[in-house]
């Protein structure tokens, strides 16, 4: 868990043998799951689930991170989203999800990417990869580096909510 005293996973010389890029990738996702633990492990059921202010509630960026994970590295590996994918992300604010669950779900999801990620060639990080229904461009490294920017940012909301849930 990441406190004061121990630097954030970017900072600690880990993964030296990782390729740069995959490497920020994973310390992001580390960085995600530590700060997730920290800030949301303890909520109550009823707690991840509430909608303060009609917010999407904790349990939804869980799961929305999970998931989207799995989609985003899908597009990078040059695959479509299956059905399944499609309707686990309709699925993604439902109500009713305990803390096991979805815990269990995002660490499953963050060693699964981590796998993922590392096996990538950096020689086709410039390769082209497209996104979505409507298929918009962008590249294998575009991809990778929004699996971190998108983590955080779903993070940094759950965190606010959670610290909202429990003012």
């Amino acid at each position: 868990m990441s406190h004061p005293e121990v630097p954030e996973p970017w900072l600690r010389g880990t993964l030296t043998e990782v390729p740069v890029v995959q490497r920020a990738v994973l310390h992001a996702l580390d960085l995600a799951g530590e700060d997730l633990t920290r800030w949301c492990g303890n909520l109550t059921d009823q707690q991840l689930n509430a909608r303060p202010s009609g917010l999407p509630p904790v349990a939804f960026h869980l799961r929305h991170i999970a998931r989207s994970l799995d989609r985003l590295l899908i597009y990078a590996e040059g695959r479509s989203l299956s059905s399944e994918q499609v309707g686990a992300m309709k699925a993604e604010m439902d109500e009713g999800a305990t803390r096991s669950d979805l815990f269990t779900e995002l660490n499953s999801a963050l060693e699964k990417s981590a796998s993922r990620i590392t096996a990538f060639d950096v020689n086709t990080f410039e390769q082209s990869r497209n996104v979505g229904k409507k298929r918009l461009p962008t590249t294998v490294a575009g991809l990778l580096v929004h699996v971190a920017d998108h983590t955080q940012r779903h993070v940094g909301q759950a965190i606010t909510t959670a610290k909202i849930v429990t003012a």
